[in-house]
């Protein structure tokens, strides 16, 4: 069982920037960072490797969200630059344990709770 712990929500007016953090219990295979706006599908965001450090974005956030991970704390962090109001969601932090599509939410084993962003324009 991974327990994940996501931080750094907030609110943002259009163009700022927020830090999402997430703490795992454990090691895991991938950490990925999915998204749930209202009334909407929750769609993928980035995924890092534990081993490789490889990573894989969404279009619509390539160029401005950053992944990386910090494997002696445990910790994936998500940098996201030039935000903008479509940017709004539940972002959630999620551990997948073995190799599988790590753009689908079915190949992740543990979810967090979520952390709030919200967008301003």
């Amino acid at each position: 069982q991974v327990q994940l712990v996501e931080s750094g929500g907030g609110l943002v007016q259009a163009g700022g920037s927020l830090r999402l953090s997430c703490t795992a219990s454990g090691r895991t295979f991938a950490t990925g960072w999915f998204r749930q706006a209202p009334g909407k599908e929750r769609e993928f965001v980035a995924v890092i490797m534990g081993n490789s450090g490889g990573k894989i974005y969404a279009d619509s956030v390539k160029g401005r969200f950053t992944i990386s991970r910090d494997n002696a704390k445990n910790t994936v962090d998500l940098e996201m630059n030039n935000l903008k109001p479509e940017d709004t969601a539940i972002y959630y932090c999620a551990a997948a344990q073995a190799l599988g599509a790590l753009t689908v939410r079915g190949a992740y084993d543990y979810w967090g709770q979520g952390t709030q962003v919200t967008v301003s324009s």
